[in-house]
């Protein structure tokens, strides 16, 4: 229809996203008048498409995800300082001119996992631990500076003991690199450890996240389920929401943790997107993020 806004969440494989159920929701509660849609882009497509979308004035915002997190951040023309010093960014504005439009980047990431983490109990200043060095570990070190956190403990699978932690030609160890390069950017200690040592960090930590591929915790699952450990009152966030239960959520549960899903950081970096797509028209947050959770099957607040 004439006038309608434009939104879409981009990325490769897209099929799976929940994005559009939660926008939607939001959109329809809120009566803003924008459509949104899944939008499969390789990573090489991306600058391509955000310069394409630069000269549409129908479009109002992007949602993010993997692969192209980076490769939009070089893309727009501003970035937000929390997206800045991440290097990734997960939205997309755009202010549209007579010369096309001016596209900033945000990355909402960090109070997606920082509300579901509250949502669930956790403290202030926990001793917080991640799961794995790419992307979404960088936001995950955000999040813990956040919550009050001076140093976080890192355990990467590439990170091993001996000559393999010297190969830093390797991708895992870039990645690695990177994300303590965020920490000194933060203001937020980063201690990288060996992958081997990451069951026994989890018997002790008050807040892991996990940052993993889908099942790519499951043989640390069953190396924390050895271990015996009491988890009352600690909480284990996996961003991999499905499968769900994943099997380190599983083992945690077991220990009597609580569990909190991908699809809860899910929600809150959408209602953050929201908030940014919509301008003066978001109202009624707690509303908003009812009809979002319901949209998807999560509990009501």
């Amino acid at each position: 229809m004439p006038g309608r806004k434009r939104a879409a969440v981009l990325g490769h494989p897209i099929g799976h996203s929940r994005s559009p159920q939660l926008h939607r929701a939001a959109y329809e509660y809120l009566g803003f008048d924008c459509s949104y849609e899944a939008i499969d882009v390789e990573e090489a497509a991306a600058a391509d498409f955000a310069a394409a979308a630069r000269q549409d004035p129908a479009w109002n915002g992007l949602s993010v995800t993997m692969p192209l997190k980076a490769a939009m951040a070089a893309a727009v023309d501003h970035l937000d300082p929390l997206a800045h010093a991440l290097g990734v960014l997960n939205t997309v504005t755009f202010d549209h001119g007579p010369g096309g439009a001016v596209l900033t980047g945000w990355n909402t990431d960090v109070l997606g996992l920082v509300n579901a983490l509250r949502h669930a109990g956790a403290g202030d200043a926990p001793r917080g631990i991640v799961l794995g060095a790419g992307g979404t570990a960088c936001a995950a070190v955000a999040a813990f500076s956040r919550m009050g956190c001076t140093a976080v403990d890192v355990y990467a699978r590439s990170h091993q003991r001996g000559d393999q932690a010297q190969n830093t030609q390797s991708r895992g160890s870039a990645q690695a690199a990177n994300v303590s390069k965020v920490g000194a950017a933060l203001g937020i200690t980063v201690n990288l450890h060996p992958w081997n040592d990451a069951a026994q960090a989890c018997a002790e930590a008050d807040v892991v996240i996990c940052t993993l591929p889908p099942r790519g915790a499951d043989a640390l699952a069953d190396a924390f389920d050895a271990l015996g450990a009491a988890r009352t009152g600690a909480v284990l966030l996996d961003a991999a929401y499905d499968p769900w239960p994943s099997r380190i959520a599983q083992a945690w549960e077991s220990a009597g943790g609580t569990i909190v899903p991908g699809l809860e950081m899910l929600l809150y970096q959408a209602v953050e997107q929201v908030r940014l797509f919509t301008g003066n028209a978001f109202r009624d947050e707690d509303a908003v993020i009812n009809v979002m959770c319901d949209a998807v099957g999560l509990p009501a607040r």
